[in-house]
């Protein structure tokens, strides 16, 4: 599903935030990738979902050398490809959950009924068919997260990255976050979960640990 080939990546002033990172992660994989602030789990998450191109290196996602793309081909390959879910939710305060979720999938150029019924099947999936016209303030911290983990599959990709997806929760919450992850991995989508929580990652069935910028282990 996703290659990382000596990915380097550095910013000005000499920080180095990835240091010759090399991994494989097949399809269907559930994986955690976990490290204190600073190791660089997020540039490895913008790098693994093409949201940033690396210094140096070569990254595949489902076949496709990202550093081969224009930026409209990488565009519509991470449109089709990656779903993106955030410790801060990301939802638009003055839209309900449906429109949330719809608006995710303005780019694929499908019609306003066609979105909002493909949106409403990704809310039943996460279990708030019954919330689907409520707006963010009036849903709770794990609903906001289960809105965001529907706008981020509801194209159906097969990779979702979640990064830091019960930071902001409370632990009955983030443990349904994590049981509707697992779900979706059962069912197909390959998974990868990027926090600092040593306990999520030592639930997954695979473990990344980054310190400064590099892998230091790699267990199953």
């Amino acid at each position: 599903m996703i290659e990382l080939d000596d990915v380097r990546k550095d910013y000005a002033g000499g920080v180095q935030a990835l240091a010759g990172v090399s991994v494989l992660i097949r399809r269907g994989e559930l994986v955690g990738i976990v490290g204190p602030s600073g190791s660089g789990k997020s540039t490895m998450l913008h790098a693994l979902g093409t949201l940033d191109r690396p210094t140096s290196g070569t990254v595949r996602v489902a076949g496709h050398e990202v550093g081969r793309l224009s930026d409209a081909r990488l565009s519509a390959l991470r449109s089709r490809y990656v779903g993106f879910v955030f410790q801060h939710f990301h939802l638009a305060a003055g839209r309900s959950a449906v429109d949330n979720v719809a608006d995710g999938l303005l780019y694929t150029g499908q019609r306003i009924g066609e979105r909002r019924r493909r949106a409403a099947l990704a809310l039943e999936r996460v279990g708030l068919g019954h919330r689907m016209r409520h707006r963010p303030h009036e849903l709770s911290g794990g609903e906001k997260q289960r809105v965001a983990i529907a706008r981020a599959t509801a194209g159906d990709p097969p990779l979702l990255l979640a990064d830091e997806p019960t930071g902001a929760l409370d632990s009955a919450a983030g443990a349904g976050v994590m049981a509707l992850l697992r779900g979706l991995n059962r069912d197909g989508t390959t998974v990868v979960v990027i926090t600092h929580d040593h306990d999520i990652a030592d639930s997954l069935p695979r473990r990344i640990r980054l310190r400064d910028g590099r892998i230091v282990d790699d267990e199953r």
